[in-house]
């Protein structure tokens, strides 16, 4: 019996260890702590312009750098890379990319493990980190999901007290994420001890008489890149902005309410638990943010 459960994955690029190889052929050890214990973290940055003429432009990466530097310490990982470096990895994957001449946006996916030894709880000095990367075509939201908004469900976040950490232990995001798959929604919106939190994997938004406000930055949520780029574009606008510990009452009496990722970039929620947020339709300030944020995407450098 064949052994190779590989064999059905793509031939596309990724980056292992310093080469590049293909998806089909890369190959960790089993006693990777990445795999034995999830020992790791990882990143996930949008680039844009990629198409031949334009060169990529890697959205936010000085502050998706400085996250991923930010959990690299957490962890007690050595960053084995440079932030020139980890840009060049990603504009080496998109060159080998066979839809690169025809794909304008790509997701960059990167992650660090702590590295090979037997299995040992503690965190063991002087391993090599193992290093794996992606750079894929964007799977973003659809004209319709922006047109209609999405629903979502709600649920209590169960998952640990270190979500500032951009873990790849990511079961406690992947049991949140499949109630709502399970419920035809796009995302679960997570409460912990009666407050917002944020969502399985997305930060989430409350919009109230005008007013946009999101959970605190602690250790209860992951602080999305999305964080300075919302409160940057509320402030230019006009937009009150606060971050402060929001009850669950506040969420299903908000006005809009709003999910914010890499991907999804501002996405709005119309339907919560099977019932409309406020009108029922994508409010004013989402127009006015996701607008913002285009205009973002363009005027960043290459």
């Amino acid at each position: 019996m064949s052994t190779d459960f590989s064999s059905h994955l793509p031939a596309l690029p990724c980056h292992l260890n310093g080469a590049i190889t293909t998806l089909d052929k890369a190959r960790v050890s089993a006693l990777d702590r990445g795999f034995i214990f999830g020992d790791g973290v990882y990143e996930g940055i949008p680039v844009y312009g990629g198409r031949p003429g334009q060169a990529p432009r890697l959205f936010r990466f000085e502050q998706h750098m400085a996250r991923l530097e930010r959990s690299l310490e957490e962890v007690r990982i050595e960053n084995p890379h440079t932030r020139a470096e980890w840009k060049q990895i990603a504009l080496d994957l998109i060159a080998a990319h066979p839809e690169a001449a025809t794909t304008p946006d790509w997701f960059y996916y990167l992650q660090i493990t702590r590295g090979v030894a037997l299995r040992e709880h503690v965190m063991l000095p002087g391993l090599t980190p193992t290093v794996f990367a992606t750079c894929l075509p964007m799977q973003a939201p659809c004209a319709g999901q922006r047109a209609a908004g999405v629903a979502c469900v709600t649920a209590d976040d169960f998952r640990w007290k270190k979500a500032h950490i951009k873990s790849i232990s990511l079961l406690g995001a992947v049991f949140a994420r499949q109630i709502s798959a399970d419920a035809g929604a796009v995302e679960t919106i997570l409460f912990r001890d009666g407050f917002l939190s944020e969502a399985a994997a997305s930060n989430v938004w409350v919009v109230k008489d005008g007013k946009v406000m999101g959970p605190p930055k602690d250790n209860l949520v992951l602080e999305g890149i999305r964080y300075g780029l919302i409160e940057e574009i509320c402030r230019a606008a006009s937009i009150p902005f606060a971050l402060r510990r929001i009850p669950r009452a506040e969420v299903l009496a908000a006005d809009e309410l709003l999910l914010s990722s890499s991907v999804k970039e501002v996405l709005p929620v119309t339907r919560l638990d099977g019932r409309p947020v406020g009108s029922g339709q994508p409010g004013p300030v989402y127009q006015k943010i996701y607008a913002a944020y285009q205009q973002a995407k363009e005027q960043t450098p290459a």
